[in-house]
């Protein structure tokens, strides 16, 4: 007789010894294997929104948040709350973007709008992003120093281990190299843990707002928001999604990553600042991430100063493939070729020809005496030119039902994120217009 002949209540006792089975005290391997396999959903999950949001982490971030915490100690740990929800929102829509309509931010803006505006923006982005590039360079010779190599020696080899890993390797690959790189982020918790902070006087300035109508504290908050909320994450993150072959089925999943990788990337800088407002706070203005890393020696501790630098180790190495790799998703999708880093070089030339030129060019300017702060200032404010142009782009394309349907913004949804890239666009236009002052002698 076969099991389809079966009573249900013969199948019912059949079965029954296997739910016994299953409710019975849990052996003493279970904790651990119920931990690996919460592990390895993680590590699922876990793709292009951690990474992208990990890269706004770089060299220069790393310095603004040390900077703030050296300047002003905790009073901007509510900010960053703040500016985490901005990330949030705006990493959403653009990753959204990306799997319901399979294409990214460079093609939507290309077919959406005025082919002027998106080469303005696209052009604009890629001066910004080889500046960033050459910064993020910086920061792999910079952490490497503090390991007593020479940057001479470790940006060739950084170049070229970055340009092997995307141009002989395949997205999944690429991934989840990007993915180990983001493991170092974690060194900085424990570097906040070492300076010993009053996680009183933490937690009381991270729910309750400490601010300042100085020049100085508005300009960091510029600074702090210019940092975090970067076009090339947005631009990364949607390209990246289609890249990956998520669509529509599987954004749910991908809305987790996304959020969730915003999230841990702004309490990573969290850390940052908790870490140098405890060691170095009062010290004032910090110029590099390389600074922080020696100021916390001697309060902190050569493991803070280690920690420190491995961070800018890691995050630089993201960033610095990150970075450069926005600039060809957009220029290539601009144009209509192929994109992908699962392709060769004689299938995708120009994605990959670009890739491989902005790498050369960072780490060959990198080498150079060149003055870093006014490379990261003037880069600063072409980012704030491009950040609200591409922002409000983001905006109107997620708010349109006709592109994308039932997954258009909702009204809850759409009124954060105006004001959210309201905010962010406003900040952005001040440091421009203080900027270029400055730059005049008015302050």
């Amino acid at each position: 007789m076969g099991l389809s002949e079966l009573s249900k209540k013969e199948q019912a006792r059949l079965s029954r010894p296997a739910l016994d089975r299953r409710r019975q005290p849990a052996g003493p391997g279970a904790g651990r294997r119920g931990l690996f396999r919460r592990l390895l959903m993680v590590a699922a999950i876990a793709g292009p929104g951690l990474i992208a949001a990990n890269a706004g982490n770089d060299a220069g971030g790393i310095a603004t948040y040390a900077s703030a915490g050296s300047q002003y100690r905790y009073d901007t740990l509510f900010v960053m709350v703040i500016i985490t929800i901005g990330l949030v929102v705006v990493q959403e829509m653009s990753a959204r973007l990306g799997a319901i309509t399979g294409k990214g931010l460079a093609s939507l803006i290309r077919e959406e709008f005025s082919i002027r505006m998106a080469t303005l923006a696209l052009v604009a982005l890629m001066v910004a992003n080889v500046g960033i590039v050459v910064s993020e360079f910086a920061g792999i010779g910079a952490a490497f120093e503090l390991f007593g190599l020479s940057r001479y020696i470790s940006i060739p080899i950084a170049a070229v281990v970055i340009w092997v890993l995307v141009l002989f390797g395949s997205y999944r690959y690429a991934e989840r190299v990007f993915l180990v790189l983001s493991l170092a982020f974690l060194v900085y918790p424990v570097a906040a843990g070492l300076a010993h902070p009053d996680w009183k006087a933490v937690a009381l300035h991270t729910v309750v707002p400490h601010l300042s109508t100085s020049k100085g504290f508005v300009l960091l908050v510029v600074a702090l928001i210019g940092t975090t909320i970067s076009p090339y994450m947005q631009l990364y993150n949607a390209s990246a999604v289609v890249d990956r072959g998520i669509g529509p089925d599987e954004y749910p999943t991908e809305r987790i990553d996304t959020v969730a990788g915003a999230i841990f990337a702004d309490v990573i800088s969290w850390f940052i600042i908790v870490a140098t407002a405890a060691a170095i706070g009062g010290r004032g203005v910090l110029n590099s991430a390389k600074e922080a890393a020696l100021a916390l020696r001697p309060v902190a501790g050569a493991g803070a100063e280690v920690l420190f630098g491995l961070g800018l180790l890691g995050a630089s190495a993201l960033a610095g493939a990150v970075v450069p790799l926005s600039t060809s998703y957009a220029i290539a999708e601009a144009v209509g070729v192929e994109r992908s880093v699962s392709r060769r070089f004689r299938e995708a030339p120009l994605f990959l020809g670009l890739f491989s030129a902005q790498l050369l060019i960072g780490a060959i300017i990198a080498l150079m005496p060149v003055n870093l702060i006014t490379l990261l200032i003037g880069t600063q404010v072409i980012q704030g030119v491009i950040t609200p142009i591409t922002l409000v782009f983001i905006l109107i394309l997620a708010n349109r039902r006709s592109l994308l349907g039932q997954w258009a913004n909702g009204p809850v949804f759409k009124a954060v994120a105006t004001v959210s890239v309201a905010v962010v666009a406003a900040m952005a236009s001040i440091l421009v217009v203080l900027t270029v002052l400055s730059w005049f002698g008015i302050s």
